[in-house]
């Protein structure tokens, strides 16, 4: 589940600038130092996450499993900043990230666009449940829009050109619905999901596309929505969780320090229990309000390749 600027057009064109702060030009020494680390010699690991909403607490959100990676790996854990999903691939395509928190459509692109990482955990609501979520279309409560089909015409809220659930999974459903994504709407990129959350209820929208947990949870418990403000019209099918992929070049045993932090431990049972959240208020695993992260391995994200398949997204290859 993540991050954002989100540009109208040239989610890629910012990107660049966004990713030579993390690829080389302006980096910072905790990045430049995390070069090449390979678990037999010091040095620093940089996390990163693509963004998932309009926050300017993300490293906040992952503060207590960063406090866990050092206890278990002995590394210190740097987290990188990144305004969008670009910047977090590239990041890790050039070194610069070794582990990175993905969307499941980042993911896949990431790795399609020659990205060497492998996918370790991905976030969970409640204890037990299986990695996965929904994209939803909004409408403000009230709204003439009844499904997909009345989007036609309309001024559309999506959240970022390489956004699982706010831009892949609704335009496969515009798609069967028999709307023209590129001439039957105006597409507006809001941001993040917040933003297009909140731009639908502000009417900047008349219709848009966030997950599930934003429009039914997050946004009404920050008290920035209020119950039955907004009507949801359309839900995609279940969309694999959001990964945490490590670099493959680190070293064999530091992976599986790693991956088992995430597996076994990165919750919020086990951060509570031993002191991982002391005195930082709220505890949090991610900025998905995510009780923890589950199991899960490259095939679980075949659902997103097929998606991509159908839609023959541009940004599916991009490269």
């Amino acid at each position: 589940m993540f991050p954002v600027n989100r540009r109208t057009l040239g989610v890629f064109a910012l990107g660049a600038a966004c990713v030579l702060a993390l690829a080389g030009c302006g980096a910072s020494a905790d990045s430049k130092a995390a070069t090449a680390t390979d678990g037999k010699s010091g040095g620093t690991l940089v996390m990163a996450a693509v963004p998932a909403e309009n926050s300017t607490d993300l490293q906040a959100s992952y503060a207590a499993v960063i406090k866990l990676l050092e206890k278990e790996t002995g590394k210190k854990i740097t987290f990188q900043k990144a305004t969008n999903y670009a910047a977090v691939i590239e990041g890790q395509r050039s070194g610069k990230i070794q582990i990175a928190a993905y969307g499941p459509f980042s993911y896949v692109q990431a790795k399609s666009s020659g990205v060497k990482a492998t996918p370790v955990a991905a976030g969970v609501e409640t204890k037990g449940a299986k990695p996965g979520y929904r994209s939803y279309g909004i409408v403000k409560t009230g709204s003439p829009i009844k499904d997909l089909k009345g989007f036609k015409g309309k001024k559309v809220c999506f959240v970022d050109p390489n956004s699982t659930s706010g831009y892949l999974y609704p335009r496969a459903g515009l798609m069967q619905a028999g709307v023209d994504v590129e001439k039957g709407i105006t597409p507006v990129m809001a941001g993040g999901h917040d933003a297009s959350v909140l731009a639908v209820k502000s009417g900047q929208c008349e219709a848009g596309f966030a997950y599930d947990t934003m429009v039914d949870k997050q946004l009404i418990e920050k008290g920035q929505l209020k119950k039955g403000e907004i009507t949801t019209v359309w839900k995609s099918a279940v969309i694999p969780g959001s990964p945490v992929a490590i670099s493959d070049d680190l070293d064999a045993g530091l992976k599986q320090k790693i991956a088992r932090a995430f597996q076994t431990m990165a919750n919020l049972d086990y951060l509570k229990a031993h002191g991982f959240c002391s005195g930082s208020g709220k505890c949090e695993v991610d900025d998905a309000g995510d009780w923890g992260f589950a199991k899960v391995d490259d095939t679980d994200y075949d659902g997103v390749r097929k998606v991509c398949a159908v839609t023959k997204d541009k940004q599916c290859v991009k490269s």
